[in-house]
């Protein structure tokens, strides 16, 4: 088993990455000093598949453990849902020295960390991601938070968890799709930080795609290595932790705009950063060669990268503007100069960033 460690003084915890490790959790999590009662929260499909080998480990360690099952989704990422955990978790008497596992995906670890940074006032959580994108991301760096109708996690805390553990093995049972949409958070660390991760996903295109475990095991290994080393130097974004969202800007509001039923996460980024390479090569900053690059490594792995048909510009642009990484209206874009290599730009005129997104819909989304 490999570890990666994220480094934030009192509040630094380890991300262990292995196979068949399922199992192990709970003798990890005997070490930490919380109380014996722990409630799982998950999704009825992760739970059916994963839910009894934890509550085993759980329950052999001798922990007291509760279930709490969610709705699989990003459109149940609400604070209605947060309503609902918070009376289940009352109604089985968890105290503050209680502690929370998020057993699933992004969906469900950005919303057990949500709950766990304010129930009771804070309480203990652990990571156990079983997607590709929750395992090189969304799990690690203790950003928690919910949708709102208006934008993508406008409601969330910085809140760090106090162990991700991530169990390769649990990606044999993604579907396809799920797995693809993980790889565009993986072409995003290549493009902003990683040259040579970015080549290892030109040159092992076949091994990732058929799940050699040595393959998995690198890219989500160097994947945590970049994050985890960018969230030690930025734990709240205040500069460096931006570069992070790369094709966010508008992956986000292509999400919000086509109310989370069209795209998947991981689509919605890799479409953004397409769209914002292109717009780097309008500004001048990046080879027409680096962006056809990007372009045809989301492509080979079956992501999508063209602005969506019927999508009206003028909807995207103003939930672009509502996105908490703009202030006072003005748009922030993390724009490539060279793969392994991005910059934050500001003031980009309107006009620039519609040419980036290409033609103009008729249809309104």
């Amino acid at each position: 088993m490999d570890k990666v460690r994220v480094k934030l003084k009192e509040r630094s915890y380890d991300i262990c990455i292995g196979s068949n490790i399922l199992g192990d959790i709970g003798a990890r999590l005997k070490s930490f000093k919380i109380s014996p009662k722990i409630a799982i929260i998950s999704n009825p499909a992760v739970f059916t598949l994963y839910g009894k080998k934890v509550l085993a480990s759980m329950k052999k360690a001798g922990f007291d453990v509760k279930t709490v099952i969610i709705p699989d989704g990003e459109k149940y990422k609400d604070i209605n849902t947060v309503q609902k955990i918070y009376g289940e978790l009352l109604k089985q008497r968890l105290d503050r020295k209680s502690a929370l596992i998020a057993l699933g995906g992004g969906v469900i670890g950005d919303i057990t960390g949500f709950v766990a940074s304010t129930y009771m006032r804070g309480i203990d959580y652990i990571q156990i991601p079983t997607t590709l994108l929750a395992q090189v991301d969304s799990s690690v760096g203790g950003k928690t938070g919910v949708n709102h109708k208006l934008g993508k996690n406008m409601v969330g805390t910085f809140y760090q968890p106090k162990l991700v553990w991530i169990d390769i093995d649990t990606l044999k049972t993604l579907p396809k799709r799920e797995l693809v949409a993980g790889l565009a958070e993986i072409i995003k660390y290549g493009v902003i930080k990683d040259k040579k991760l970015f080549d290892f996903l030109e040159d092992n295109m076949r091994k990732i795609s058929y799940l050699d475990k040595n393959a998995l095991h690198h890219i989500i290994r160097r994947s945590c290595e970049i994050k985890a080393g960018v969230v030690s130097k930025d734990e709240k974004e205040s500069g460096l932790r931006a570069i992070l969202n790369y094709g966010h800007t508008i992956g986000h509001a292509i999400e919000t705009v086509t109310e989370y039923r069209k795209f998947l996460h991981g689509e919605g980024v890799a479409i953004g950063m397409h769209l914002e390479a292109k717009l780097a090569e309008i500004m001048g900053f990046l080879r027409i060669h680096d962006a056809l690059r990007i372009k045809a490594l989301i492509n080979f792995y079956g992501l999508p990268s063209e602005m969506p048909k019927n999508l009206n510009i003028n909807s995207l642009m103003s939930a672009m503007q509502l996105d908490k990484k703009a202030v006072a209206g003005e748009l922030k874009f993390i724009l490539p100069e060279r793969i392994g290599k991005v910059r934050i730009e500001k003031g980009i005129s309107i006009d620039k960033i519609k040419q980036a997104l290409g033609q103009k819909s008729k249809v309104k989304a």
